[in-house]
């Protein structure tokens, strides 16, 4: 999974079993064509959590950072339709990060995800970064895997709550955030296991305790994909 672009809109969510089936229905044949069709939106793509029976993770990958406070994005954001509005109270404990790319390695589409949650320790952002970049390059030429990406969070000064986010309540936001994505399941999860493990990102220079996600992917969509649905 080579991302498409020098920014992202990473998210984490629950939504309740009885909201699965009519929140499929909406993300795919309206939200995603929605978001595909705003100028700088290069791909989007639902994966399932695989250890939260109601866990998901989203990601949007951006042309470039300043599409985050495009008035084309910031438009839809503040005009939800009335499907978007009955869905997203069902988004619960919403984790939204708006990030840069900081590295990015592989290609292709994988059916596996894993998504790593960390902070640098004081004074060790430098050497961190440095040592991830190195670590995902060599990652995303492993047989197994496909894509190795780093994303460092970076708010937007100007941002302030949507209409969206008021609908949904206060999201949180991520720090740094890993990605690796694989065609073998046991692969991504040896990765995450041995060179990505809490004590090795210790180790390196990272905070105690990173969130570790686990997925399958569900849906993807290109701009180019819109007027097919």
């Amino acid at each position: 999974m080579s991302l498409l672009g020098k920014a992202a809109v990473a998210m984490w969510w629950s939504v309740r079993p009885q909201q699965r089936a009519e929140f499929g229905d909406w993300h795919s044949h309206e939200h995603f064509p929605e978001r595909m069709s705003i100028p700088g939106f290069r791909r989007g793509s639902r994966w399932t959590s695989t250890t939260d029976t109601e866990g998901f993770f989203v990601l949007y990958e951006l042309e470039r950072y300043e599409v985050l406070t495009s008035k084309g994005y910031l438009d839809r954001l503040n005009a939800p339709t009335p499907w978007s509005t009955k869905m997203m109270p069902h988004h619960l404990g919403m984790v939204r990060s708006q990030c840069r790319v900081a590295a990015s390695f592989g290609g292709g589409v994988a059916t596996s995800l894993a998504t790593i949650r960390l902070s640098p320790e004081a004074g060790r952002a430098a050497a961190l970064q440095t040592h991830l970049s190195e670590t995902l390059d060599t990652l995303a030429q492993m047989p197994g895997l496909t894509g190795a990406h780093l994303l460092l969070t970076d708010t937007p000064r100007t941002s302030s709550p949507t209409t969206e986010q008021q609908i949904r309540g206060k999201d949180g936001a991520a720090d740094w955030i890993m990605l690796l994505s694989g065609y073998d399941t046991d692969v991504v999860e040896r990765a995450v296991a041995e060179q990505l493990s809490p004590p090795a990102l210790d180790q390196a220079g990272a905070r105690e305790n990173p969130t570790i996600g686990r997925y399958r992917l569900a849906f993807t969509m290109t701009p180019q994909d819109v007027a097919t649905i």
